[in-house]
């Protein structure tokens, strides 16, 4: 796009690639706790995009669009180090129904229900469903789990979160562990193994999950986060 003086015209680009912000915004909001806000993640966003367009060189041999993707999501990472994106609450309820999930399946045997774990947890379903909210199933593996006692600078948002396409199964390079997942996902109950399906196989944002599934957005926030914690359950032993 140029202007009438064969300029690139900057803001009209801006404007075009705007919803490419937006989706990936939107795609990372679902890894990240409730006060981190999406509408900072935009902002932050479309400053990376118009960085992108100043570095941006055709000859490079690589697609604007994905010279972009990397600038935005590179701006974005870079607000969320600077913030104290997940809270040492998100952390301790995340791992709080990770022990009542595992304490459970070896006294049922089977996968508990949801209405069992809240009972468990000596919590209404509604408290219980707004602490899955609220914990938002952040990580497959945290850090310490990865790579104990050693200081590691690659952290969790860089493995996790800077690369859409990179999900929990993607980032399994040991083929042991790849299976073991995969087998775990399987034993999901079926809605939460099609909110997995959806969104780390085919891209799907929550209020895209959410109109399939027919209920609201932050019902399916609730439902990745007990399937991340069913999950890591499962893979604690790997």
């Amino acid at each position: 796009m140029y202007t009438a003086h064969g300029q690139l015209d900057r803001d009209a680009l801006i404007r075009q690639h705007a919803p490419l912000v937006r989706r990936i915004a939107h795609h990372m909001i679902a890894k990240l706790p409730p006060n981190v806000e999406l509408d900072d993640l935009i902002q932050v966003g479309m400053i990376g995009l118009a960085e992108a367009l100043s570095r941006y060189e055709s000859a490079q041999g690589v697609q604007f669009e994905t010279f972009a993707s990397q600038r935005i999501r590179g701006a974005m990472l870079d607000e969320l180090r600077e913030s104290d994106w997940m809270s040492r609450s998100s952390r301790k309820g995340q791992k709080d129904i990770e022990v009542t999930i595992r304490r459970l399946e070896q006294r049922l045997g089977r996968t508990p229900r949801e209405s069992e774990i809240a009972e468990a947890m000596d919590l209404p379903l509604d408290e219980y469903q707004s602490l899955l909210g609220k914990v938002r199933g952040t990580q497959l593996f945290y850090l310490e789990d990865l790579s104990p006692g050693q200081d590691d600078d690659e952290g969790y948002l860089d493995r996790y979160v800077a690369d859409s396409s990179s999900d929990p199964m993607a980032m399994l390079r040991d083929h042991r562990l790849r299976t073991a997942l995969v087998q775990a996902i399987e034993g999901l109950p079926e809605r939460e193994k099609y909110v997995m399906g959806m969104y780390y196989e085919h891209d799907m944002n929550l209020k895209e999950i959410a109109a399939v599934l027919e209920v609201t957005e932050s019902r399916v926030c609730q439902l990745h986060s007990q399937a991340i914690a069913r999950l890591r359950t499962k893979m604690r032993p790997h």
